[in-house]
């Protein structure tokens, strides 16, 4: 039986090709470097599992960033590693400065643990956050393939490489000139992504010894916001959704001491004592207002909904959110190639990039107070009389009130990332047989945040409120005054709020090739090392401690750590049908210490189309910057916090039971140790009949030390476990409570992927069809020591979902100038919460339970005109919106659907015109 398809199937590593490829034109032969590995080989011969995705496939599905690539692949997770969900999610695991940047997370396992290069290369950390490479930064207009390592590779790469490898392969010998451009638009509104490119080059190779490289892309994408998808709505009552907020853009009334409505009130006929009113809900009116209803009391489970918010407005400030920033960006990239002689050639590389995103969130929400000087003065001229409804209502005094500041406009964050990294290097062989690089690079990477709407000096707008001038009672179709918004526009601030700069300088080398002859064959090995040094450095452009509800975090100034790191390699044919692939790198971090990491792979080929493969190897993954030395922050929790323990012994004593004020401390921890982790994969890869294969990998990861961000609730509510962070005094009594990061317990996550490939000819059509999937069998969580794992999988997550079943398949037909493309993206449905956080009632008949997700996509091309290539694409092809889920914004971004699972876009039509003029 003829292996022409097998040997497809594993090359690069052995893996099935990708899911969306087309079939590709037979290649010579060659021995090169793979993803996984520092010796160079026939490509086939490899064992570890690598899916390899080709630049054709990725602009013929219509995909334009890099983000969207990665959405696309089975073994990514499921997370808020994105620029819509991952940069406004909630918690203590939230990333608050890195907004407009996107990062790889496979496995499911974080950014800090997958490794991102480029043609085999580490590139810089995004500025800001300092924990991982933004995706935005790689030239997608200049890559000829993508090579993704679903296996952990320490032993090779060093940290970063427990979840895998996502290798990004530029093109290197490119001549004449190619220009091309790429509109996306929406059915339904917004969302509308343009993109323009060229790609130059000069100089054969081969011929004239050298060749310059040129790329240059840039992107244009429109904001995407909720108000324009029905889907993204917070107030779905009779499916057991509603907001809890009554941070209204029309106030409600607050009860206190001293104020109009005093320290409660009854309504005639009513004994309940209530907390909170506003006119429109005593009206019944509260939908006059667009974004507000009636509170749904009925719907929360707890006592104070009904006495705090029974004759309160909500508002659906979910609805407010926006899906998709507006976002501008420009890769440019160029590689230059001189060719010393048949055995030596030197290059460079230069990459620069620069992405601007404009973050945006609803209006800062106020609770006002006669403490802050910020309550409703009687005298004003927009004083709300409620004495018709609340017969106790004392109008002769001041009203406090929680209000959504509408006119100061949405939190807006203007957000700039630039990346430049130049590399200098030489690879060749030496005495024809010992294959060689060197390589010298800087990498650096900037981020400047600016806040441009909707901030303001906390003091400056206490103050102005304080006045009375401003109105926080506008009826439909009012608008402040000029005189109120001159007054509003003096609070804000505009301007650079805060930066960050991350740099890394690298030397690395290795030398592999076969070193003896055994009667199976060669016995191949590769040594290398790989010197840097990396900084970090976080600041703030202003005081952010002034300004009200500011994203503002501590600086962090001077950071940096020289990392060496030496591996070795070797590559065994036991025997004739057998090989096995040993590998060893000691990595010694200046802040950390030293590890060292091992791994084992086999590759075992008894018949023709029969080929079993496995690998174990430990991982580690260093603590990041930030984790390390993130600027200590000493806060203070709010009135009435318990000390489980020490109230459990000093049952009623208020300084266990209801501490009235409480210290924290949060930030950085310099005694982290890195985590560790043990993990393998064992697969088996088939062609039972020609033009058909199949590929099966089992993977199983185990962390310890997981490295994880607390809060002081979390500590205190776990006290059992964390005794060592709730400081106590010599009576016992708290003194402050250690949160921030540190080192938890760990996780275990098991799984399987799936490669399905078939292909063939028909009435002169070429048609190949293919399916990549991930079926993830556990991924169970333990928070600290001592406490079981939990299972995660199939249930929802404020952070990561991790989905049972995830896959891609695809069908391509060719015939001549025409090809086509249909492209199915599916994920199963997972269990929901409970209404709105769990607090909310379910309505009759509720299942907790979120549908699955499939979406559809169909594009052709055609190249019968001369030097043209024309693809018109549908994506989205049946409209499908997202699947309801009962979570609203407090969990993570998306009112009653789930960015993170599902496309918010719905039908789009793609078109992209390519041009060689030679």
């Amino acid at each position: 039986m003829k292996v022409k398809k097998l040997a497809q199937m594993i090359a690069l590593i052995g893996v099935v090709g990708p899911v969306m490829a087309q079939e590709a034109a037979p290649q010579q032969i060659q021995r090169v470097e793979i993803t996984g590995s520092s010796i160079k080989r026939v490509a086939k011969e490899g064992a570890l599992p690598v899916q390899v995705l080709t630049y054709d496939a990725i602009e013929k599905a219509g995909i334009t960033d890099t983000e969207q690539l990665l959405r696309t692949i089975s073994a990514s997770g499921t997370g808020a590693d994105n620029m819509t969900s991952g940069n406004n999610v909630f918690g203590a695991d939230a990333d608050r400065v890195s907004g407009g940047a996107s990062f790889a997370s496979l496995r499911g396992l974080g950014p800090n643990a997958t490794l991102v290069l480029l043609n085999g290369r580490r590139v810089g950390n995004h500025g800001a956050s300092g924990k991982a490479v933004d995706l935005n930064s790689i030239p997608l207009g200049a890559i000829q393939r993508v090579e993704i390592l679903k296996d952990g590779a320490s032993a090779i790469y060093g940290t970063d490489a427990i979840g895998g490898v996502v290798n990004f392969i530029l093109r290197t010998d490119y001549k004449g000139l190619e220009l091309s451009t790429t509109l996306n638009g929406t059915e339904h509104g917004g969302g509308m992504n343009r993109r323009v490119s060229a790609l130059g080059g000069l100089g054969d190779l081969q011929k004239d010894g050298w060749n310059i490289m040129v790329s240059a892309t840039h992107d244009n994408n429109d904001k995407l916001s909720s108000k324009q998808r029905d889907f993204a709505n917070g107030f779905q009552p009779s499916r057991g959704l509603s907001p809890d907020t009554t941070g209204t853009p029309f106030a409600n009334i607050l009860t206190g001491a001293g104020t109009a409505l005093g320290t409660g009130f009854k309504m005639p006929g009513d004994a309940t004592t209530y907390l909170q009113a506003g006119l429109l809900s005593l009206q019944g009116k509260c939908d006059s207002i667009p974004g507000m209803s009636q509170y749904q009391s009925d719907l929360w489970k707890d006592v104070t909904a009904v006495t705090r918010s029974k004759y309160s407005c909500a508002y659906d400030y979910g609805a407010d959110y926006v899906i998709s920033f507006p976002v501008e960006r420009t890769n440019a990239v160029s590689r230059g190639t001189l060719k010393i002689n048949d055995d030596h050639k030197v290059f460079f590389e230069v990459l620069g990039s620069r992405t601007e995103a404009t973050a945006s969130l609803t209006p800062v929400q106020i609770s006002t107070s006669l403490a802050n000087g910020n309550a409703y003065p009687v005298n004003g001229p927009y004083y709300q009389d409620l004495s018709q409804y609340i017969p106790t209502y004392d109008k002769t005094k001041p009203i406090i009130y929680k209000w959504r500041s509408t006119p100061w406009g949405d939190r807006t964050q203007n957000n700039v990332t630039e990346n430049f990294r130049v590399l200098l290097a030489a690879e060749g062989q030496i005495m024809g047989k010992w294959d060689y690089k060197l390589g010298l690079s800087r990498a650096e990477s900037t981020t400047k945040t600016a806040l441009i709407d909707g901030y303001g000096y906390t003091d400056k707008i206490y103050a102005a409120l304080g006045t009375g001038k401003i109105n926080p009672w506008l009826a439909p179709g009012q608008s402040q005054t000029a005189e109120a918004m001159q007054l509003i526009e003096s609070t804000k601030y505009i301007g650079a709020f805060q930066h960050g700069k991350t740099t890394m300088t690298q030397f690395d080398g290795s030398v592999s090739g076969e070193i003896f002859q055994l009667p199976t064959g060669a016995v191949s090995m590769a040594a290398g090392f790989d010197l840097r040094k990396e900084t970090y450095d976080f600041g703030q452009d202003v005081d952010a401690t002034k300004i009200l509800l500011s994203p503002g975090n501590a600086a962090l100034s001077g950071a940096s750590r020289d990392v060496r790191a030496f591996y070795a390699e070797m590559l065994v044919p036991v025997m004739k049908d057998l090989e096995v692939q040993l590998a060893v790198r000691r990595d010694d971090y200046s802040v950390i210490g030293a590890t060292t990491n091992p791994k084992v792979s086999f590759r075992y080929q008894p018949t023709s189309n029969l080929v079993l493969r496995g690998s174990a190897n430990k991982g580690f993954l260093a603590p990041s910057f930030t984790q390390l030395y993130a600027g200590r922050l000493s806060q203070e929790l709010p009135n009435g916090i318990i000390d489980q323990e020490g109230c459990a012994k000093n049952p009623g004593n208020p300084l266990f039971c209801a501490i009235p004020r409480l210290n924290y401390n949060t930030g950085g921890n310099p005694n982290l140790k890195p985590e560790t982790s043990k993990q393998g994969t064992l697969g088996i890869v088939v062609e039972p009949v020609r033009g058909f294969s199949a590929s099966l990998d089992f993977w199983a990861i185990n962390i310890q030390d997981r490295i994880l961000n607390r809060t002081p609730q979390v500590v205190l509510a776990n006290w059992q476990y964390l005794p060592e962070y709730i400081i106590r005094n010599s009576a016992g009594v708290i003194d402050h409570v250690e949160a921030g990061w540190i080192n938890a317990a760990g996780l275990k996550t098991r799984g399987a992927d799936l490669g399905l490939q078939a292909d063939g000819k028909y009435d002169g059509y070429k048609w190949v069809a293919k399916l990549d999937g991930t079926y993830m069998k556990s991924f169970k969580f333990a928070e600290f020591e001592g406490q079981p794992f939990k299972e995660n999988v199939g249930i929802f997550n404020s952070r990561d979902i991790y989905l049972r079943w995830k896959h891609n398949a695809s069908i391509s037909v060719a015939k001549g100038d025409w090809s086509a493309l249909f492209t199915q993206n599916f994920s199963t449905g997972y269990n929901d919460q409970v209404p709105n956080g769990g607090k909310g009632t379910p309505p009759a008949g509720f299942v907790p339970r979120v549908k699955h997700y499939e979406k559809y996509d169909l594009s052709g091309t055609y190249t019968g005109y001369k030097n043209t290539t024309i693809t018109v694409g549908i994506l989205n092809l049946f409209d499908k919106t997202p699947p309801f889920t009962a979570h609203n914004v407090d969990e993570v971004v998306g009112a009653g659907w789930d960015p993170r699972v599902a496309d918010a876009r719905g039908r789009s039509l793609s078109v992209n015109l390519k041009y060689k003029f030679m």
